[in-house]
């Protein structure tokens, strides 16, 4: 495929913090496969299949989780960047990496682990992304890190715009191998950003039917939804309640990603290098102002009703003070960590409380319930409320 002259050109890749020089450097895979290789192949990334996309360790086998959501994202980002012209494997790279920071428990999760560290800088999940691939996930003997190429760790900085107030986990990793922070990212990453949205604005929409959460007639009265929905209707008398429902978040994906291709080709017009991208004054890869400020509705309505239901808040709380009390744990007996990190455990502050930060950050769902039982001897309850 011939990329489009505002792509990312992996021939054209400005490298990796750490340069490789053997054998295994040279095949057939391009900078940007290799990325994606590793990524998919990091033990960082199994781990998402436990970690909690809307709800806590559910006990159903259909629901979300951050590895299958990151899956749907990928899929959906890539139909758009062949659409456009762009790297498919960088696009598909930050779409799988995206959620790879994100702690035990999600949200609530991040909550504890920014107000444990509160005198340590706090935590972020975008952050703990790149420190995650750049420093802890570390698999091969050269180096720390996967050793991703500078588009792929830019682009997973800056997904969401250019960074004006880091944290001091990206403020390091931006004064060891800089990436220009304070610019936009790559159509890649503003696509595979965007594609987030797509998935979990639809795809929570399914999931939070089946728990319950949300109430269907509510949901189809929303304006966001009822115009597809009597679409869907009309073009499906008759068929089951479930096909339906199918059909409908089917269609609205598929009428969100038509819309930013749309969008994006316009604002696209005359640029002609990826640093234009860089360099522009505003995202270039956009919904159309009338879908953004519909998709912003939405979102409100899927807190109000779902994210913030008082079912969701109860088991939030309880994810939280779980965590408040493995760090308070591991700090004050840092024994009842996993050898390897008690080796690793640095003697003075902030790094040893980021240190303890790291080790929590790093487990899923179940394996942080597991080790609060270990330590307390009790089994926290309430925590799956699905």
């Amino acid at each position: 495929m011939t990329l489009a002259p505002y792509a990312s050109n992996p021939a054209r890749s400005r490298g990796r913090e750490f340069p490789m020089e053997n054998a295994v450097a040279r095949g057939p895979r391009s900078a940007y496969q290799r990325d994606r290789d590793r990524i998919i192949h990091s033990i960082a990334f199994r781990r998402l299949r436990y970690k909690t996309q809307v709800f806590i360790a559910p006990d159903g086998d259909h629901y979300r989780v951050r590895l299958t959501h990151s899956l749907e994202v990928a899929q959906i980002a890539r139909v758009i960047a062949r659409t456009l012209g762009l790297d498919e494997d960088l696009t598909e790279a930050l779409a799988l990496a995206h959620d790879i920071g994100h702690p035990p428990f999600g949200h609530a999760g991040e909550e504890a682990l920014d107000s444990a560290l509160h005198k340590a800088g706090g935590f972020d999940h975008n952050a703990h992304c790149l420190r995650t691939l750049m420093r802890i996930d570390s698999p091969y003997c050269e180096h720390d890190g996967l050793n991703l190429t500078w588009e792929t760790l830019e682009g997973l900085a800056k997904h969401n715009g250019p960074v004006t107030a880091p944290n001091w986990a990206l403020s390091e990793l931006d004064a060891a191998y800089g990436l220009e922070l304070g610019t936009y990212a790559s159509l890649e990453a503003q696509v595979a950003a965007l594609s987030d949205d797509i998935a979990y604005d639809n795809h929570d929409i399914d999931d939070g039917l089946r728990a319950g959460f949300l109430d269907l007639d509510e949901l189809l009265a929303h304006p966001f939804v009822a115009e597809h929905w009597g679409e869907v209707e009309r073009r499906y008398p008759g068929v089951p309640r479930e096909r339906q429902l199918a059909e409908l978040i089917r269609s609205q994906i598929g009428f969100m990603v038509n819309d930013l291709i749309a969008e994006t080709q316009q604002r696209l017009v005359g640029v002609g290098s990826v640093d234009e991208v860089r360099g522009a004054d505003r995202p270039l890869g956009a919904f159309s102002p009338e879908l953004a400020e519909a998709e912003r509705g939405f979102k409100r309505f899927m807190y109000d009703k779902l994210y913030y239901h008082p079912e969701q808040i109860e088991t939030a709380r309880r994810a939280r003070a779980v965590l408040a009390e493995l760090y308070s744990a591991y700090s004050q007996q840092p024994v009842l960590m996993e050898e390897s990190w008690i080796d690793t455990m640095p003697r003075h502050e902030p790094e040893r409380s980021r240190h303890i930060a790291d080790y929590i950050a790093g487990m899923t769902d179940r394996y942080a319930i597991t080790c609060h039982a270990q330590i307390y001897g009790r089994t926290p309850e309430g925590l799956r409320n699905v």
